[in-house]
């Protein structure tokens, strides 16, 4: 393979338009992602056309570090796929704004940051955890789907507010993936919103402000003690920095909403759908789960099927960047404006970095296991400056729900999805529903 290639490709979809042109539908989704796979064979960075867009593809690991955390000022942040609904939230800033926005908030996040937030992430867990033990004593029917959604939301919510999720708010939130759902694959391609997308972010600027709302009386009669949660942290900001108006708190919050439980809900969706394909690899881990000598061995065990899984469904499958001037990367011209896109989902199936990539084995993740260590090799949070910010917190989620049913329950799916949706995140088709048998210890 050359280091670089030109490929010229186009899809079956008119070109996005330019400023006061009328909108018009972007490329399907699934027609982006085979035509990206099959550009990639081609080398480890690659020219394209999508309509009459240009693109450079970035799939090798040494070309992405370059892209995403050796070179940020050329390769930029430009404008956000999901700004109607996430405003000037963290993700969707650039410059200053995100610096301080960052900074404000990555203490929360770190390793030890993460551990303050331990008892909302086990109150959620158990909930669920309850739920399933009610259903297996009822037939065994769950909706895996929904109980993903709903403990990565109400985790989240709790680490928030400092309140339990209600029923009332999660039916209101399911307005987040309708907007998620709408979104394009490619920045820039966005039809005009459906009136159906109007009502959900109507919805979501509601549940928002009502409880930015509840928030401020809450501190008015009697300020909280102890650590504030995020919510109290933002409202305490706008006290002595003006720049964080009611406008921003909002779109902070609901940053962090949507970012503090797609990547997570999805991620374990697709666990579970995994082991169901491959139920000798389920047969493996359990027997290895129940000789493990202590917890930290059996976290490890849990850790390598939660780190196979974003291998093979990374939540975020898709990075785009906007070079901010003419640029050369590994011989390859690149003209300022051209949209350049990472691609963890195609770098994780590289075959001379994963052998037999399309195989799921969580051993590559165990100690001994066969993994590259290139840190763009495997980058299901990203990589550089703008990598993940909540990423140990979804990681520490993810293990304190399976520990308690993993070894409880294995679920049969009875609905498993037809396949993989690749737009603004990458999710199953489909619901996710099963019965629960008991785990024989």
């Amino acid at each position: 393979m050359s280091p670089s290639a030109h490929v010229s490709t186009d899809v079956s979809a008119a070109p996005v338009p330019g400023p006061g042109s009328p909108p018009t539908p972007p490329p399907a989704a699934g027609g982006v992602v085979e035509l990206l796979r099959e550009a990639a064979q081609a080398g480890p960075l690659t020219a394209l056309r999508i309509g009459e867009r240009p693109f450079v593809l970035a799939t090798g690991p040494d070309q992405t570090q370059e892209i995403l955390a050796k070179r940020p000022e050329v390769y930029v942040k430009h404008g956000h796929r999901a700004r109607p609904l996430l405003g000037d939230g963290l993700i969707s800033a650039s410059g200053d704004a995100w610096k301080r926005q960052r900074k404000l908030l990555q203490g929360r996040f770190t390793v030890a940051g993460t551990r303050r937030w331990a008892h909302h992430i086990t109150a959620a867990a158990e909930r669920i955890a309850a739920r399933w033990e009610a259903a297996a004593g009822a037939g065994g029917q769950v909706d895996i789907g929904r109980d993903m959604r709903f403990f990565a939301l109400d985790t989240i919510w709790r680490t928030l507010t400092g309140t339990p999720l209600d029923e009332t708010t999660e039916r209101e939130l399911e307005a987040v993936d309708t907007v998620v759902a709408s979104l394009p694959t490619l920045a820039g391609a966005r039809p005009e919103p459906a009136l159906a997308v109007d009502e959900a972010l109507a919805q979501i600027d509601t549940t928002a402000h009502r409880v930015i709302g509840l928030a401020r009386a809450r501190r008015a009669d009697a300020r909280p003690g102890g650590p504030p949660h995020l919510l109290d942290l933002l409202l305490d900001t706008a006290e002595t920095r003006p720049e964080y108006t009611d406008g921003l708190i909002r779109d902070e919050l609901v940053t962090l909403l949507v970012a503090g439980h797609e990547t997570t809900a999805q991620t374990l969706c697709w666990l579970f759908v995994l082991l169901d394909r491959h139920p000798d690899v389920h047969d493996r881990f359990l027997t290895a789960y129940a000789a493990a000598d202590g917890p930290a061995a059996r976290d490890t065990l849990l850790g390598a099927l939660v780190q196979e899984t974003l291998r093979l469904y990374p939540a975020v499958w898709l990075v785009p960047r906007h070079a901010a001037r003419d640029d050369v990367l590994d011989g390859l011209p690149i003209d300022a404006g051209t949209s350049v896109l990472a691609c963890p989902y195609l770098t994780h199936r590289i075959p001379e970095l994963w052998p037999d990539p399309e195989r799921f084995d969580p051993a590559r993740f165990l100690p001994g296991g066969h993994r590259p260590h290139h840190p763009a090799a495997f980058q299901p949070f990203g990589v550089g400056a703008r990598a993940c910010l909540g990423q140990h917190f979804a990681l520490q989620e993810m293990l304190t729900l399976l520990r308690l049913l993993l070894p409880a329950h294995r679920p049969r799916l009875t609905s498993p999805p037809r396949g993989a949706v690749f737009g603004a995140n990458l999710r199953p088709d489909g619901p996710v529903r099963g019965t629960l048998t008991a785990v024989r210890a």
